[in-house]
């Protein structure tokens, strides 16, 4: 069923406002009822409300977790920034940018994939966080990093090394519990190893 803009608002707003207690929740910091399963959890979102998203998450969610009785000590990574600190930490994103200037971007993403792989992103991304001082992980900047970095492989890279620590993902596309879909556009990603966060 097709929800009209102010019906798709309103509900958007009424999920962003269970977010907050539900990261607050000692069932999902301390990954329970999840049945063996990882602490990776995806809210997904219309696309068109990025910016919407992205300013509740800094103005509400990211200080309110600092405070109230139990404080969570979240970690916020921003996907694009960190593919920048990647790249310019190995002093190749003056190339990447020219490379993209003069040929275009099948060639930049070539000239790339060995920097920008996965497993690599996933082990710097957990460098720079500090595990044993971290409750909680947000992502976001997931539709900016595209298409240097997919989400679903990414994820895949991070389950052995996340631990205990649960992981959410702020997604702008839609999430059925087995597909990705960025910008409700481009094509699945299965992933299967996710909870949709404040369905």
């Amino acid at each position: 069923m097709n929800l009209n803009t102010s019906e798709n608002n309103e509900q958007l707003r009424d999920r962003l406002n269970r977010v907050l207690p539900r990261l607050q929740s000692a069932d999902l910091l301390n990954n329970k009822g999840l049945g063996n399963e990882i602490g990776f959890y995806i809210f997904d979102y219309p696309p068109e409300h990025e910016l919407e998203v992205d300013a509740f998450l800094k103005d509400v969610i990211l200080p309110s977790l600092d405070k109230g009785p139990t404080p969570v000590r979240a970690r916020h990574v921003n996907l694009f920034q960190l593919v920048l600190d990647v790249l310019n930490k190995r002093d190749l994103l003056d190339r990447a940018v020219a490379l993209q200037a003069n040929k275009g971007d099948k060639e930049v993403l070539r000239a790339m994939k060995g920097p920008l792989e996965p497993v690599k992103l996933a082990q710097e991304l957990v460098k720079d966080i500090d595990l044993m001082q971290t409750d909680l992980v947000l992502l976001t900047g997931v539709g900016s990093a595209y298409p240097m970095l997919r989400t679903n492989t990414l994820l895949n890279a991070l389950h052995p090394l996340m631990g205990h620590i649960p992981l959410v993902v702020f997604y702008p596309g839609t999430y059925d519990g087995t597909k990705l879909r960025l910008f409700n556009r481009l094509g699945d990603d299965n992933y299967y190893r996710a909870f949709r966060l404040a369905v």
